[in-house]
């Protein structure tokens, strides 16, 4: 690995890191937002580029781009046959830490990628959630308005869908089983385009997997399942590429080319039937209470309930809450996800408004939410809480 200092070198509390392979064409004005931040103090602000087996002129760009910057910039290098999302993106996240340590400062790690474009306040509004008690802070993304414009109309169409009913099955989740540390209005969007963590929250958790596929979902996941607290921030949005060429397999440009490809492709994982969302929320609920009181080890009929030996239902007991309840989902067939496609999203989002209206006016809702799963399969009209019928 090589690696060149390419500004004058302070010492930063906030550092940005981008992993960097042929972005020639977006590049420029990824560096651009970065330094174009608001609300800062001069040098408060890093930023770390990890060039990797890099065939165009995007090492010449950069090298071209970083003296006309503001902000203090260390360039790394390297060539490597295994290269892949999560090593590249753990590279760039690691010299982050290192410089933060090198300063003496616990700091925070902010990534992005090489084709996406942050918006001014971006570091300022994941530095307030971090200081109003954030360990990390996920933040959502918006396809580039005239990338997308250009794809198929049904893909837009679907992707709209998806967002209401995921908005709907997260209202949901925060209603029944509420994290005092990301409360509603919050997402579940986790994406390496937009996060942030303190350095001693990324150490904690042994820093960024570096795993070919779904780095940055796993990440979360892992600080979660190490007790940490994760803020879904609704006012922190960052503009992706709507590209079909993606540089990293499995990424953003593969998802929406095999949904151009494939339009009835299942959709997220965690976008279930909203009966089945709404009983693993409250099964969560259930579970944390009787971690919380030490019931688990007592009474393993909990475990029986979702298909768990004896011998793990021990094991599982033993664990900290966020490792015990991945666990106790990893291993319940009862609760292996079963996303729905596309088609179904209408049916699904009409029967969760109906839910999130009998949660927000305090209705027992899992009662409501097997009314309406039996009405939608019957096709018996169900009387919603407000007073109307579907």
């Amino acid at each position: 690995m090589s690696s060149a200092l390419l500004s004058d070198d302070p010492c930063p509390d906030a550092i940005v890191a981008v992993p960097v392979r042929n972005e020639e064409e977006r590049i420029a004005a990824c560096l651009k937002a970065i330094d174009a931040q608001e609300r800062l103090e001069p040098g408060r602000l890093g930023l770390v580029l990890f060039l990797n087996n890099c065939t165009d002129g995007t090492e010449a760009l950069v090298s071209a781009l970083v003296p006309t910057l503001s902000i203090p910039v260390r360039v790394l290098s390297e060539n490597f046959s295994g290269a892949h999302a999560g090593w590249a993106r753990r590279r760039a996240m690691d010299a982050a830490a290192a410089w933060l340590g090198d300063a003496g400062n616990a700091g925070i790690i902010l990534s992005t990628d090489a084709d996406s474009r942050v918006p001014p306040n971006w570091v300022a509004r994941n530095r307030a959630a971090i200081r109003a008690g954030a360990d990390a802070v996920a933040g959502r993304v918006e396809l580039d308005a005239a990338e997308a414009a250009l794809l198929p109309p049904s893909l837009p169409a679907r992707g709209r869908l998806e967002d209401l009913y995921d908005a709907l099955i997260t209202e949901a989740e925060a209603r029944i089983d509420p994290d005092p540390h990301d409360p509603w209005p919050c997402h579940r969007t986790a994406i390496g385009a937009t996060l942030a963590v303190t350095r001693s929250a990324y150490l904690a958790v042994g820093g960024m997997p570096e795993i070919p596929l779904g780095e940055d979902g796993a990440f979360i996941a892992r600080l979660l399942e190490h007790g940490l607290r994760v803020r879904h921030a609704t006012d922190v949005c960052v503009t992706i590429s709507a590209r079909l060429a993606g540089r990293a397999p499995g990424g953003v440009a593969d998802t929406i080319r095999s949904r151009c490809e494939e339009p009835d492709a299942l959709c997220d994982a965690r976008m279930e039937t909203f009966p089945r969302a709404v009983r693993r929320y409250a099964w969560r609920r259930r579970f944390r209470r009787m971690h919380d009181r030490g019931l688990l080890a007592r009474n393993e009929a909990w475990a029986r309930a979702i298909g768990i030996a004896p011998v793990e239902a021990r094991r599982i007991a033993a664990l900290p809450l966020g490792q015990a309840i991945a666990e106790a989902e990893r291993l319940s067939p009862d609760l292996a996800y079963r996303p729905i496609g596309p088609r179904q999203l209408p049916g699904q989002i009409r029967i969760a408004r109906l839910g999130v209206a009998a949660l927000r006016l305090g209705f027992g809702l899992l009662g409501f939410a097997r009314r309406i799963a039996g009405s939608a399969a019957s096709g018996r009209p169900v009387a919603d809480p407000r007073g109307s019928r579907i």
